[in-house]
């Protein structure tokens, strides 16, 4: 039942976002694995109907918050306003205490403000004051970067890159998907609505996330996931080309994310066990913002996409 639910949400979400089959699929593991996505790609790509469609058909709010070089932690977590009929000070909460929040194009605010989305996505809980709040049990963060326009922008710390579970690159529809998403607007501009949400509760993903934190996983896999990690950890003693590219491997956060990542994956692909193509295909997502590259990688172009094919040459899963 669970898992016929998703996949009927997985479908009926590439119906309302067409073309970015990969955006629904790692946009649904995070949410199986209670985790935050921040996604890199071009405006007008539908990153914001992808989560508003997500919104509908869960029990939980969805907010959207663009981030600038003005916008203050407050406007973020909320503040205590003073109410002159009772003399004492009640706090406001902020647009952070929804259970689906898109936070748009992220690298654009201070520091002070990333700081406190930061303490968001890792504590699930805000400070204002000298009180604490938790969040919503349900808190997924998506976060936007434009690639393009890095001008005025605040690069997300290492410390902060972590946070995230996915780094997913979003690109253009091929013209198959254009000529469908011109004509299913144009439908929706006529009003058609064919299609009816699938609706989930909050019981059911977190019965779903339990789901996949019991699937099966052989030692020998859970062997090749440490690998992989040492291997970026260690890179001299696997490859001398390797160890000219990364600065420095990714921490314990990492293998975590990777397990956990592949477990829904697999799951979602409808097994009871996690395979080596399931650690395959989560590993580019998992790694791609954690890894740091040395200057000459950098000078020569190489992209930690082609640092992580490199290491799947290495690692073998057997």
């Amino acid at each position: 039942m669970q898992l016929t639910t998703f996949q009927t949400l997985q479908d009926y979400l590439n119906q309302q976002v067409i073309g970015q089959s990969s955006l629904i699929q790692q946009l649904l593991i995070a949410l199986l694995a209670d985790g935050h996505i921040l996604v890199e790609g071009p405006p007008g790509l539908a990153k914001t109907r992808a989560v508003k469609s997500l919104a509908e058909c869960i029990e939980g709010e969805f907010h959207r918050i663009q981030f600038t070089p003005d916008l203050l932690p407050a406007d973020l977590t909320g503040t205590d306003i003073f109410r002159p009929e009772t003399g004492e000070f009640t706090f406001q909460p902020g647009p952070i205490f929804h259970s689906l929040v898109l936070a748009d194009e992220i690298n654009r605010a201070p520091a002070k403000v990333q700081a406190a989305m930061l303490e968001a996505m890792a504590e699930k809980q805000i400070t204002a004051g000298r009180k604490t709040y938790p969040l919503p049990p349900l808190f997924l963060v998506m976060a936007t970067q434009n690639p393009i326009e890095q001008e005025g922008t605040y690069p997300l710390p290492e410390a902060q890159l972590d946070r995230f579970l996915l780094h997913l690159e979003v690109g253009y529809p091929d013209a198959e998907h254009e000529l469908a998403i011109l004509r299913l607007n144009r439908g929706e501009a006529l009003g058609q609505r064919s299609i009816t949400p699938p609706v989930l509760s909050q019981s059911d993903i977190f019965s779903a996330r339990q789901t996949v934190l019991n699937i099966h996983m052989a030692e020998a896999i859970e062997q090749y996931i440490i690998r992989l990690i040492m291997a970026t950890r260690h890179p001299s003693e696997y490859d001398p080309t390797l160890a000219q590219w990364i600065e420095m491997g990714v921490s314990p956060r990492a293998t975590i994310a990777l397990d956990r990542c592949a477990r829904a994956h697999a799951w979602l692909s409808g097994r009871d066990f996690v395979s080596p193509e399931d650690v395959q295909a989560m590993i580019y997502p998992v790694l791609r913002h954690r890894l740091l590259l040395t200057y000459q990688a950098q000078a020569e172009g190489i992209t930690p996409n082609q640092v992580i094919a490199h290491l799947l040459t290495l690692v073998g899963s057997a």
